[in-house]
């Protein structure tokens, strides 16, 4: 494709480069379309002798056309096509899911000259019908081998962009919590119970475990044995303190039953004070005390992805320092301000 300015006589047939405005300030041509008789009158009329237009060789594909063929190589389960117009098209979920990013398949993608592709940021709750990435050609037109190679490059290792479903789940939740403090407790965690439900699984199960009594260990693993034997997908534990220590009551619990456990403690303010667990395949979350806010935090991060039956493990935590320090939450006994 040829870009430049070129004489008014010489433009006809062109594509218009550039939004041109009338003497009033009004806009008279809008960029991208063929130039008649009619435009070029308009253009000397603004005072124009030349005009930077865009003229298509043999071989080039139109912006639109581009698009439209690059996200359809980029895109794959769980995403479907809206566009092209002025060379973009738009990437929509077609439901609720966790999106999967290739990223250095995009990154490979966006060196192209005169191709991007925007995304969410990767293993990011989407909703129906919700934006997961735009791609946008910059230029009128690409040279077909151009297209050829984003094309095969999108699909190189599977389509660069995904969306797993998140199916209904069954979610338990055991709050350590003395008897005169559990509903209280349970209501401060209401936030909890509505980002299970928000993305489509249910509590199904809540057991109580008094943390204060001599036998609280033996009860907390009792506990989560009957959670998993009642077939639940996921278990949260909850509480009025936090996980402290790995040799809290928590993760020796969890492993009194034969648990796993990956982590304690994370890199994500609020959030730093998770567990996360495994008794089986059956997940342990030990939700921070940030999981009582509505504001995100880190259970926003991994909720999801432990909903849609992603085995996280030390190593996907530690990974969620880079970008880990989100919003403080006011209502923080200690908010990272007041230090």
């Amino acid at each position: 494709m040829k870009f430049g300015p070129v004489l008014i006589e010489q433009a006809a047939g062109k594509i218009l480069g550039h939004n041109i405005s009338a003497v009033d300030g009004r806009r008279a041509l809008r960029k991208g379309r063929l130039l008649d008789a009619d435009d070029l009158m308009i253009l000397r009329q603004a005072g124009r002798s030349t005009v930077y237009v865009a003229e298509l060789e043999e071989g080039d594909v139109p912006e639109d056309a581009s698009a439209l063929r690059i996200a359809t190589a980029v895109g794959g389960l769980g995403l479907r096509l809206s566009g092209p117009a002025a060379g973009r098209v738009n990437l929509r979920s077609d439901w609720l899911g966790v999106l999967r990013v290739d990223v250095s398949n995009l990154d490979a993608l966006n060196e192209l000259e005169g191709i991007t592709l925007a995304t969410l940021p990767s293993h990011s709750t989407v909703r129906p019908n919700q934006i997961a990435g735009t791609v946008k050609v910059i230029p009128f037109a690409l040279s077909a081998d151009l297209v050829r190679r984003a094309e095969e490059l999108a699909g190189d290792r599977g389509p660069l962009l995904r969306v797993e479903r998140l199916e209904p789940r069954k979610v338990g939740l055991v709050l350590l919590a003395a008897p005169g403090t559990r509903e209280r407790i349970e209501t401060q965690f209401a936030p909890l119970k509505e980002r299970i439900e928000a993305l489509d699984s249910q509590l199904a199960r809540i057991d109580y475990v008094d943390p204060g009594e001599d036998i609280a260990e033996s009860e907390l693993a009792s506990a989560l044995a009957g959670q998993v034997r009642a077939g639940l997908d996921l278990i949260v534990l909850a509480g009025e303190s936090a996980i402290m220590d790995r040799a809290d009551l928590a993760p020796r619990a969890a492993e009194q039953i034969g648990g796993r456990v990956e982590c304690v403690g994370a890199p994500v303010d609020p959030g730093n004070l998770l567990m996360l667990a495994y008794l089986d395949r059956v997940p342990v979350l030990g939700a921070p005390g940030c999981a009582r806010s509505r504001k995100l935090n880190i259970v926003d991060w991994v909720l999801p992805r432990l909903l849609v039956g992603e085995h996280l493990t030390r190593s996907d935590i530690v990974a969620m320092g880079h970008g880990g320090l989100l919003d403080d939450q006011p209502e923080r006994p200690m908010p990272r301000s007041s230090i």
